[in-house]
């Protein structure tokens, strides 16, 4: 039989379930999920690999307007998704659909669109009806001419062995990327700082969140001891620092416990994990902060 591999770029708007999606279809946490909107802020490549078929996902940032320079980054890391993408997964909030936000959509990104194998995923069909659903799928194979259509729920794994099914049918016979046991291609120093940068992002309202870098300082791999991990918190202003540390260091020993118990279950080993926090004026917007940690890292 035939091997067949290719890329499949996921796009969708904020919130619409990336993210959980690609932990779904890997069945381990690799991208971090939270409520708020702009928590994937770099691609996140998971490879996907069983029997003869092997498919690189890249989670995305989710399609925004850009107002700073992190936010023109983050667009950067989605379009560039699509130039070796064999199909796109075009993520929509089921519960929140309106025909003229997909049409905007549709139409920003209609030359992407007719090069590649779109398939229209209708995800979190489980806080609307059956009814509603089949309604979204009507208008939207009426009006839009994507290659399929897939319902399903990221959070609950609910027909995404279906939607696998449906992105077989797109992949090119290829022989695989990458090897089997590959799951990602990203380092392990990336996604400690997004478990960390998770368990921030969850603990603090609407102040804090944007305006949050996590940067490892240092990551030492020790034998028959726990391997040492020194990470800063980076915010932009002194006042968000105050509040990143907390009353006597309650809220930074917080974030490092909680932030601890996930990167032990990522990386299968006992880690010694050290926090602090630290200000960067303005960071955001910051070229020649972004271009050594954003766009280094993102190309």
């Amino acid at each position: 039989m035939n091997k067949k591999a290719g890329y499949v770029a996921i796009i969708g708007e904020p919130n619409s379930g990336k993210s959980t999606l690609l932990n779904a279809i890997l069945g381990q946490n690799l991208s971090i999920v939270t409520p708020k909107p702009q928590t994937t802020r770099n691609k996140i490549f998971g490879i996907y690999t069983n029997g003869n078929v092997q498919i690189i996902f890249v989670d995305t940032p989710g399609i925004l307007k850009p107002k700073y320079e992190l936010q023109n980054f983050m667009i950067m890391e989605l379009e560039s998704s699509f130039i070796e993408a064999d199909v796109i997964l075009l993520l929509i909030d089921a519960s929140k659909y309106q025909e003229a936000e997909l049409q905007t959509l549709n139409d920003n990104y209609k030359r992407e669109f007719s090069e590649h194998k779109v398939i229209c995923v209708l995800n979190k069909i489980d806080l609307i009806t059956k009814e509603h659903v089949l309604l979204i799928i009507n208008d939207v194979s009426k009006k839009f001419n994507f290659n399929d259509i897939v319902p399903i729920s990221a959070i609950s794994a609910y027909n995404v062995d279906e939607l696998i099914k449906t992105i077989i049918q797109y992949l090119p016979d290829s022989e695989f990327y990458y090897s089997s046991e590959t799951i990602t291609t990203q380092s392990e120093r990336f996604f400690v700082s997004e478990i960390i940068r998770e368990q921030t992002l969850l603990l603090y309202s609407e102040e804090i969140p944007y305006s949050v870098y996590v940067e490892i300082d240092e990551f030492k791999e020790r034998e028959n001891r726990k391997d040492y991990i020194r990470a800063g918190v980076v915010v932009e202003k002194d006042s968000q620092k105050k509040i990143i540390i907390g009353s006597g260091g309650t809220m930074i020993k917080k974030i490092g416990e909680r932030a601890r118990k996930k990167i032990e279950e990522f990386l299968g080993r006992p880690v010694y994990l050290e926090l602090h926090a630290k200000v960067r004026k303005n960071w955001k917007n910051d070229e020649s902060f972004l271009k050594k940690r954003f766009y280094a890292a993102g190309r």
